[in-house]
């Protein structure tokens, strides 16, 4: 995800690193690299010109720190405009209703229905009972899209078989929620453009009997600036409170995320992030601007760290990495935790630096072929209160369906993975990361 723009960011502070000093014309130089950037990502024009010129006067301003070297004066002011563009701050949903309601708007095809999907399961984790009302008529299978994807997360919807109007399905649904004490109603509605003033009648009417606290408009992060615009012309017409981009994932050229809290006055609060019912996050400026410049992703990956690790794991995990005193028994515990958090290559890339390594393929069948060597080991193998001798790597190579070659590859991964916990505290540069990386999966 915004590979391209991360990579001219990269190569733009790799072009100023060993300067002594930012001077007016290196620093000119520079910020016309970031326009050239920013543009290329599909930011706004206006917004990436305004951006700049912050930029310039910051770094050449009295607010910038003098110990601290040119070019990491200039990332950290790049860095830190990048969030106040954003936002500044997380943003939250007002649930303030009884029940507290979310109207979904947006084009056809921008993902709409699932997102209302992603949304309420996102809301069930937080211990909410959600309704979701199935006002989207005019697409066909709409309702049973809407169906299929919320029962994965059990979540109620209701639809009125061949009803025509989405007022009055609202109107049943809110009457459904206020009996049946539902914390929170989510209204998915049709796809629309905002000249289809029929359409558009149907929403402020919606609008009007529901007096939601929320109206999010749901925009696909892949056309950029048409997103924003189109954002803006939905909040003149409805009075949106926030947007929603979906397939961040993708190819999206970040032009979108950077310039829709700016041009529309309104957060960006949620973010769509893969094709699951659990891949939704709520947007966090820093985490944008971190993966903007190629920083990797530290929010979010605490924040899944957080979801499947408690503290007390976290900490007895810690101990055993830097005494490196785990076992295969810890090493097969954390495999199955970090599979709930996603893809090993998905969570590499929300490492600061590790993003770089596009030449690491790690595919989860040698995962699987890992976790099946490790669960055909005795519990006394998998101590390690035993010495795995040739006969025992043999007997493990044909209880998991491996060869002799996997298992041998493993326990000498392993090993090398203990000796570089004891070096990690000294570990830091990019040159590092690569070793480690040569060390983990030769």
């Amino acid at each position: 995800m915004f590979d391209s723009v991360a990579n001219k960011f990269s190569q733009l502070f790799s072009s100023l690193a060993g300067k002594k000093q930012l001077t007016e014309e290196n620093l000119s130089d520079a910020v016309r690299k970031v326009r050239l950037a920013l543009l290329d990502a599909d930011v706004n024009y206006s917004v990436a010109s305004q951006f700049v010129k912050r930029v310039k006067e910051k770094v050449l301003g009295d607010d910038v720190v003098k110990s601290v070297k040119p070019d990491q004066q200039f990332i950290k002011v790049v860095h830190e405009e990048l969030i106040s563009l954003m936002g500044s701050d997380e943003p939250s949903l007002k649930l303030t209703g009884s029940p507290s309601i979310i109207l979904m708007c947006g084009l056809q095809g921008a993902g709409k229905t699932t997102m209302t999907a992603k949304l309420a399961a996102h809301l069930k984790k937080q211990n909410k009972k959600v309704l979701v009302a199935a006002c989207d008529l005019q697409r066909p299978a709409a309702v049973l899209q809407l169906k299929r994807i919320c029962a994965q997360s059990e979540t109620d919807v209701v639809a009125l078989d061949d009803e025509k109007k989405p007022l009055k399905v609202a109107k049943e649904a809110l009457s459904r929620a206020r009996k049946e004490g539902y914390d929170v109603l989510i209204v998915d509605t049709a796809g629309r453009l905002h000249i289809d003033a029929p359409l558009m009648n149907e929403l402020k009417d919606l609008k009007k009997a529901l007096d939601p606290q929320e109206i999010l408009f749901v925009a696909n992060a892949t056309t950029g600036q048409d997103a924003v615009k189109t954002a803006q012309e939905f909040d003149v017409a409805l009075g949106i409170t926030g947007s929603v981009l979906t397939m961040l994932d993708g190819s999206a050229r970040a032009g979108a995320a950077i310039s829709i809290t700016e041009v529309t006055k309104k957060p960006l609060k949620f973010e769509g992030i893969g094709e699951h019912i659990d891949d939704i996050q709520v947007f966090n400026p820093q985490s944008m601007a971190d993966r903007v410049l190629g920083m990797g992703d530290v929010v979010n990956l605490v924040k899944k760290a957080e979801e499947h690790f408690s503290e007390e794991e976290s900490e007895k995990l810690e101990k055993k990495l830097r005494k490196a005193s785990f076992t295969y028994n810890d090493y097969l515990k954390q495999m199955g935790m970090m599979k709930k958090m996603g893809s090993f290559k998905s969570l590499l890339k929300m490492v600061p630096g590790m993003s770089n390594l596009g030449d690491l393929d790690i595919s989860e069948k040698e995962f699987q072929k890992t976790e099946a060597i490790i669960q055909s080991m005795t519990s006394s193998e998998r101590g390690e209160t035993v010495e795995l001798v040739p006969s025992r790597r043999r007997r493990i190579a044909k209880g998991s369906g491996t060869n002799i070659d996997d298992v041998n590859r493993l326990v000498k991964g392993f090993k090398k993975l203990k000796k570089l916990c004891k070096s990690m505290p000294k570990m830091g540069s990019m040159a590092d990361m690569k070793m480690s990386k040569e060390m983990l999966w030769q």
